[in-house]
């Protein structure tokens, strides 16, 4: 017995979807050359900014230093830090990923809307730490401010 073939599509159901395809690129069109409809996010302007680095130490800690001064500005203690250490284990996964090695520093930074984040400028990766908690932030915040009484 021989396939039978699939039977033909209504016209009135290919002249809808050519339609509504229209109706789509005409609206979208319309958007983007008036702005009906668009949403813009303001970007906030640098506060405070440290470049850092990251070192797996032998105990199990991590030592964090001012990638400018070479100076250890933190020691994250093993079994503390839990946060950190995992949103730093994802960014390194990526360089690990592309090849890359734990030289280049993150640049973590305070932004005058008050948000905090870190960036691997290697890589592109940016975490917005602000969704994650104030308890999480302040683990950030006080990287980006350690030592620097010092300095």
């Amino acid at each position: 017995m021989a396939d039978a073939p699939f039977p033909p599509i209504p016209r009135a159901i290919l002249l809808a979807a050519a339609a509504l395809a229209c109706g789509v690129i005409v609206v979208a069109g319309t958007a983007r050359t008036t702005d009906i409809g668009v949403s813009r996010v303001e970007y906030a302007a640098p506060a405070a900014r440290r470049d850092v680095r990251f070192a797996d130490q032998p105990d199990g800690s991590v030592a964090v230093s001012d990638a400018n001064s070479n100076e250890v500005v933190a020691v994250l203690e093993p079994g503390t830090n839990g946060f950190v250490r995992i949103m730093m284990r994802s960014l390194a996964k990526h360089r690990q990923d592309m090849g890359i090695g734990a030289e280049p520093a993150f640049a973590l930074t305070r932004w005058d809307d008050g948000r905090l984040s870190i960036l691997d400028p290697v890589t592109g990766q940016h975490r917005d730490l602000s969704g994650f908690g104030k308890t999480n932030v302040n683990d950030f915040a006080k990287l980006l401010l350690a030592g620097r009484a010092s300095q």
